[in-house]
């Protein structure tokens, strides 16, 4: 199990390789998300037992890792819906906050000062056959009767 304190003592350049952020990213991310935590507790909410830096370090692994909320709830002796409403709730505190918003790609088209590579990774659908449009090859096969040849299904 990865808690924050085990990860104290990482050099910055493995720090930000394990959890996809710099170290000044991540007091930011700290600084965002406690006043919501603590807003939270004030008013009787659950208690996380880990911690502020352990419940995003717990979103950074499940966005950097791509694990499941069973594995990463797991690791910190808890269950997987309390793993997903504590990522949950550190995804949507940080969206709110305005540091950590993309500018969009509108942003890249109003700056004309430097280059750019836009890559469009939309998905494209696959084609496939229509249902009631033209037949492909396998549904054309037509099946004849051969002349000579007993069927299965006669009662001659």
């Amino acid at each position: 199990m990865r808690t924050f304190q085990s990860l104290a003592g990482l050099p910055a350049v493995e720090f930000k390789r394990l959890t996809g952020v710099s170290r000044q990213t991540f007091a930011t991310m700290v600084e965002v998300v406690t006043p919501v935590i603590v807003a939270r507790q004030k008013k009787g909410g659950p208690r996380f037992k880990w911690g502020i830096e352990d419940m995003i370090l717990m979103a950074l692994t499940y966005w950097r890792e791509y694990r499941t909320y069973f594995h990463i709830g797991t690791d910190y002796t808890m269950s997987e819906g309390q793993c997903y409403r504590n990522i949950r709730l550190v995804e949507e505190t940080l969206i709110e906050d305005s540091r950590f918003h993309l500018k969009g790609k509108h942003a890249l088209l109003e700056k004309k000062d430097g280059r750019y590579t836009i890559i469009d990774v939309a998905e494209s659908p696959i084609e496939r056959p229509q249902k009631g449009g033209e037949k492909t090859s396998r549904n054309n096969t037509i099946l004849v009767k051969r002349s000579g040849t007993p069927s299965k299904h006669s009662s001659s």
